[in-house]
């Protein structure tokens, strides 16, 4: 009998999470299928593998990565935090609670090289087309490989779609743009907040990119930072320079209006927007269509895809779990494809999946949303072998982390948390987190933090 195969697509955290499923279950002794990772960068690691590069890469491809310098993480690493691979483990000791992108690279790194997965990833290598038959019940992947600028066409048994929906931007326009005198640019192609040093800055959106590339702005020298909203403020207590106005009606010169009269002299335009869910390489009977939610519709117990249920969707949800809940779904996949789990019917999980969303559509504040999406991962891991964790621990961190913003938008990094794997209470950092300028791993790591060369 010939072997099943699985692609997998994407090797960012929920391609990688895959790949770690299906080796701690070969490490237990099962007989798992031949698996193929497509990643389209050069190395693995998704939106947290940092590039320079905007717009197209060297080889024409639309660059995926979102990510900028000197980001840290916005949320606790308490509550992201691999249940079968803890901070503490891969570093050797207890690290402060929200380290910086490089830190959180080399973590997702080591989990996976000590599961020796690397070999399973074709790099450099996108997937332009996937199609299913039902006279085979396979599915054929085109992939290709960039190097050798070549294309190949091959059949699996299961699709495992873990690309991510942060890196295809949404980009509204604004009356004046096309003569705006100064830069706009979106998240997506934000790289460096020095770049906006002594400039006043209009930031168009108010959820997370928005309020940490303001923030970043503001640390690193912004001389004003404006964020405008649509729905309603951030709220946040901000510093003198940066304020929040209602929804940007038109830019003329280097004049902007908004919408309760006011206007305000900006060199550049950020806008952070948000972000499109884009499959361009699935026909329309295998693509999700949706909007960042937390319950997307058509997925089955937020994974499976209910109309072929060879198919499977990693990390699509409006995410306030990232990490662990990338892993239970993924530790779910696994046993639906290795005949652990029996899907019911698809009346039933169409049924499932309209309940959740019909639970989704009642909650009212970000609170309600992370005990949400806590009963989803901790329904997931209950049905697997994935380590147990305490997930409504999890859900408390949360809320600690809630306060801690609105308390002090610009100091919560600050603060420390205890493990919810180990145990352990967390290091306070040895700088606070606005004098901390140097976000590299070994500037992190230190215990204390590094003297100016002048007195």
């Amino acid at each position: 009998m010939m072997k099943k195969r699985v692609a997998v697509i994407g090797a960012g955290p929920s391609g990688l999470a895959q790949l770690r499923a299906f080796q701690s279950a070969a490490a237990k002794g099962a007989d798992i299928p031949e698996v193929v990772c497509f990643e389209r960068q050069d190395d693995w690691g998704g939106l947290w593998n940092y590039t320079w590069r905007t717009g197209l890469d060297e080889y024409g491809e639309p660059v995926h990565g979102s990510m900028y310098r000197y980001l840290w993480s916005n949320g606790p690493k308490e509550c992201l935090e691999f249940a079968d691979y803890t901070f503490e483990e891969h570093f050797g000791k207890a690290i402060a609670s929200y380290p910086p992108r490089a830190v959180l690279w080399d973590y997702i790194k080591g989990r996976v090289e000590k599961a020796g997965v690397r070999d399973w990833i074709r790099f450099r290598t996108p997937v332009r087309d996937v199609s299913y038959s039902e006279e085979t019940g396979r599915f054929t992947v085109r992939s290709h490989d960039l190097v050798k600028d070549h294309m190949q066409d091959e059949e699996f048994d299961y699709v495992v779609v873990a690309s991510g929906h942060f890196s295809t931007p949404n980009v509204p326009s604004f009356p004046g743009f096309s003569h705006f005198n100064g830069r706009i640019l979106h998240a997506h192609d934000f790289r460096d907040a020095l770049e906006f040093k002594d400039k006043d800055i209009l930031i168009v959106g108010r959820s997370y990119s928005a309020e940490d590339i303001g923030s970043q702005c503001w640390k690193y020298g912004a001389r004003s930072v404006t964020t405008t909203y649509r729905s309603r403020p951030m709220g946040f207590h901000w510093p003198e320079n940066f304020e929040e106005r209602p929804l940007l009606q038109k830019v003329q010169n280097k004049t902007a209006f908004f919408a309760d009269g006011s206007t305000k002299e900006i060199d550049a335009i950020i806008l952070c927007t948000g972000y499109k869910h884009h499959f361009p390489f699935l026909p329309d009977d295998l693509r999700l269509v949706t909007a960042n939610r937390l319950w997307p519709l058509g997925l089955y117990k937020g994974v499976v895809w209910e109309r072929n249920p060879k198919l499977f969707y990693l990390g699509m949800q409006d995410q306030f779990y990232t990490f662990n809940m990338f892993d239970a779904q993924a530790w779910f996949a696994r046993d639906v494809m290795l005949g652990r789990i029996e899907l019911p019917s698809r009346e039933e999980m169409e049924a499932d999946s309209a309940a959740w969303r019909a639970r989704e559509e009642s909650l009212e504040t970000d609170e309600d949303a992370i005990w949400f999406q806590g009963d989803n991962v901790k329904e997931l891991i209950g049905l697997t072998d994935y380590p147990e964790f305490d997930v409504e621990g999890v859900n408390r961190t949360f809320m600690e982390w809630e306060h801690h913003k609105h308390e002090d938008i610009m100091g919560f990094r600050n603060n420390s948390y205890a493990s919810l794997m180990t145990g352990t209470m967390s290091p306070a950092h040895h700088t606070p987190w606005v004098e901390a300028m140097d976000d590299s791993l070994e500037a992190y790591l230190q215990t204390e933090p590094a003297r100016s060369a002048v007195a």
